[in-house]
Parts: C-alpha cells; structure tokens; sequence
C-alpha cells in the first residue's frame, strides 16, 4: 500500500470544502466517501443559472472536478496535493431549478497519477453529464 493515510469521513471532507472559500459560491457538500468514490451535491441556487434557466456548465464541471478531487482525499488525506490536468464532459440533458448529484469514482490511484469518471446526474437520477478527468500529484 502506498500510503496508511486513514481514509477521511464525510464531516471531514465536509471541513475542507467549507474551509475552502473559494467554493463557497457553489453550496457543495458531500452526500457519503466510500472506497475510491465520493457523492457530491449542489443544491439548487439562482446564482448557479445561466441565461435560460439553466445550472450553468461551469458549475456541472466544477462539481466533478471537486467531487474527484474529494474522493482522492478520501483515499490518500490532505497531506498530498493532486491537481486536474485533464478534464471531458460530454453534457447529456440540462440542469432547471434542481439539485445536482455527482459521483466521482477513481478507476486508477498510482503514486504520481489518477484517473477516474464522474457522472452528474438530477434528484431522479437521470444523467446530466460524463467526465472523465485526471489528475496529478505535485511534489514539492
């Protein structure tokens, strides 16, 4: 095993989103942590809107994008920095006036490397969007 870090609870994770400002615009909060997987909501919010009425793209994004990042805390702690370096989104149906789930689930965890997808979907379950992101650990 590459690293005894425990693995960190939805409270934790929880503490690092609301101790991160700059997603505070967003409301995220984490549903449940599993192994190598994290459920991330949006809860619905005007400010998230595009022109139309619908939750922005941006906002979809950036819930995978943090949902990963979430799940790879999860697996691994705080002590290692991770950051995106490369993100797809193919966008499925909008988003209007309703929360967003996304679940982001590692497929890869490697010392320097992760690879994974996040779907984003609505309350019921039908699906919004599909990532597929990676990410890299700096080291210092």
């Amino acid at each position: 095993m590459m690293n005894e870090a425990p693995r960190m609870s939805v409270d934790q994770l929880n503490t690092v989103l609301a101790q991160s400002a700059f997603l505070a615009p967003y409301g995220f909060s984490v549903r449940s942590c599993e192994e190598k997987q994290c459920t991330l909501i949006v809860p619905f919010s005007a400010s998230l809107e595009r022109p139309g009425g619908i939750v922005s793209g941006m906002t979809i994004m950036g819930a995978a994008d943090v949902a990963m990042w979430l799940a790879i805390m999860g697996e691994r702690g705080t002590q290692e920095q991770w950051v995106t370096t490369d993100m797809k989104t193919a966008f499925l149906r909008s988003a209007r006036q309703e929360n967003v789930v996304c679940v982001a689930r590692i497929l890869k965890l490697g010392k320097r490397t992760v690879y994974g997808t996040a779907e984003c979907s609505n309350e019921q379950g039908q699906l919004l969007a599909h990532h597929v992101i990676s990410y890299a650990r700096i080291f210092e």
